[in-house]
C-alpha cells in the first residue's frame, strides 16, 4: 500500500494508488445479503448459482464497489480528504467469489480546482482479484483540501 497525502495542489495526473489487499468472505457474501434484502440465489444459493453462467456463488457487484471504497480509505491522508463527491462509470467486469482476495489500483486522471480550499481529484482504478482478473473498474471523484489550516498558520 502506498499512502497520499500531498496537498490537491502538490498532486500531479498520473500519482498512482494501490491499496491492500481485502479476502470476500461467504460471511462477507450472507451479511450483504441481509443488509440490502438482496437475496438472489446467484449469490445465496450454491446449487442454483453452480447452474448459472458464473458457475457458482459470486459477491454482489455493490458489495465490491463497497470494498472498494473502502480499500481506497487507508490509502489517502484523512486529514486531506473532505467527501466522495462521485462514482462514475462503475463496470462490472468479472465475478468476485467467495475466498477471492481483491485490492484496488488507481491514478489521478484529473484535477480541479474548486475554491481557495478545495480541489477535485478524479482517480480511475480498477479492483482486481489476486489471479490477476479485473473485477471491475471505477471513477472516483474526492474533494481535497488544499492546504490544511495549520500549514496555513505556520507559513
Amino acid at each position: 500500500m502506498n499512502r497520499i497525502a500531498e496537498p490537491f495542489d502538490e498532486l500531479e495526473v498520473g500519482t498512482a494508488l494501490h491499496s491492500d489487499g481485502r479476502t470476500v468472505t461467504e460471511a462477507d457474501i450472507a451479511a450483504f445479503a441481509a443488509l440490502t434484502w438482496d437475496v438472489h440465489p446467484v449469490h445465496t444459493d450454491q446449487e442454483w448459482a453452480a447452474a448459472s453462467p458464473f458457475g457458482g456463488r459470486i459477491a454482489h457487484g455493490m458489495l465490491v464497489l463497497s470494498f472498494a471504497m473502502g480499500l481506497v480509505g487507508p490509502c489517502l491522508e484523512r486529514s486531506r480528504v473532505v467527501a466522495v463527491r462521485r462514482v462514475t462509470d462503475a463496470t462490472f467486469r468479472a465475478p468476485v467469489r467467495p475466498g477471492d482476495t481483491i485490492h484496488l489500483e488507481a491514478r489521478v486522471a484529473r484535477l480541479v480546482e474548486i475554491d481557495d480550499g478545495t480541489g477535485l481529484v478524479s482517480w480511475k482504478g480498477r479492483v482486481l482479484t489476486h489471479r490477476g482478473d479485473c473485477a471491475m473498474s471505477v471513477g472516483l471523484d474526492i474533494l481535497w483540501r488544499r492546504a490544511l489550516v495549520c500549514e496555513e498558520v505556520m507559513a
